[in-house]
């Protein structure tokens, strides 16, 4: 008996101890990764706010969504070393493990070819810089109807995370995502079809759009936010006890949803003063472009 108790000290003491220690590193390490990814992120993120520009520059989502792929991959080595390491300390050979390893990569690799599409998927993401943190984006998942739509909060290789308006957190994998549009990228557009009566006269509605549109422009909160005068495109479509006249706003990227919002506001405010009535609400569209 004490024997078998003096054994197991000695294994306590020798390789007990070791394992320990190896565990607690590996945590540890992995941790520290993380938290300076954190910090690197932060310092990132103060730089571009000191441009006192309006929206994330592309440098610094791009720099955002690198520091947290290269966090995300040191610790997956960090762990995957420490594993190798931990069986050689158990005295397990890797040179007959690997054999095994090799016939279990092949039949995990068959049932998980979903992990490796959306690995392939993540890196054309971050190889061709199609979106990045903070991009407002919206996504068609594969068996999903309805789009998402949101801020990105994090993309991995194998993943990204969208917050949408709501504050829903939707996670996507992103292999399933079968289309992207990035309404954040370069500049956007925000498009307003008024709609009115077929007794106004045209061309009076299109005297007040235009003075709605120099308004919002020399506005202090819009003007920023803006790219020029929203233009009046005109006539879009007519019907029979209706036209819809069309306004155009370019934005900055991911700004269109907000001053949509304002520029709807002051034509309504402008139409009620100037006795125009409506034929029905006022329909926006939010569009993304970009400077090629």
């Amino acid at each position: 008996m004490s024997t078998a108790l003096d054994d197991i000290s000695y294994w306590a003491r020798g390789t007990g101890l070791e394992i320990v220690l190896l565990v607690t590193g590996a945590v540890l390490l992995a941790r520290f990764v993380a938290w300076y990814g954190a910090r690197w992120i932060e310092r990132v993120d103060p730089e571009d706010a000191e441009t006192e520009n309006l929206v994330r520059s592309e440098d610094a989502k791009r720099q955002h969504a690198l520091i947290q792929l290269l966090t995300w991959v040191l610790v997956v080595v960090v762990y995957v070393l420490a594993g190798i390491t931990l069986i050689q300390t158990l005295g397990f050979s890797l040179t007959a493990i690997v054999p095994a390893a090799t016939v279990a990569g092949v039949a995990i690799g068959f049932g998980a070819q979903r992990i490796v599409q959306d690995l392939l998927a993540g890196f054309f993401i971050f190889a061709e810089r199609q979106y990045g943190y903070g991009d407002l984006i919206r996504i068609a998942v594969l068996g999903v109807s309805q789009p998402v739509l949101g801020t990105v909060d994090e993309v991995s290789l194998r993943t990204t995370t969208v917050r949408t308006p709501a504050g829903e957190v939707v996670i996507t994998p992103n292999g399933q995502i079968v289309q992207m549009t990035n309404l954040s990228r370069g500049w956007a557009r925000t498009v307003i079809d008024v709609p009115v009566p077929s007794t106004v006269d045209v061309t009076h509605v299109s005297d007040v759009l235009r003075a709605v549109g120099r308004a919002a422009y020399d506005d202090e909160e819009l003007r920023p936010l803006l790219l020029d005068v929203p233009t009046v495109m005109g006539v879009e479509s007519m019907e029979v006890d209706q036209f819809q006249v069309r306004v155009v706003a370019r934005t900055q990227p991911g700004k269109q949803f907000v001053v949509g919002r304002a520029v709807r506001e002051l034509i309504a405010r402008e139409f009620l003063a100037e006795g125009i009535g409506t034929a029905a609400q006022v329909n926006d569209e939010g569009t993304a472009g970009r400077d090629d």
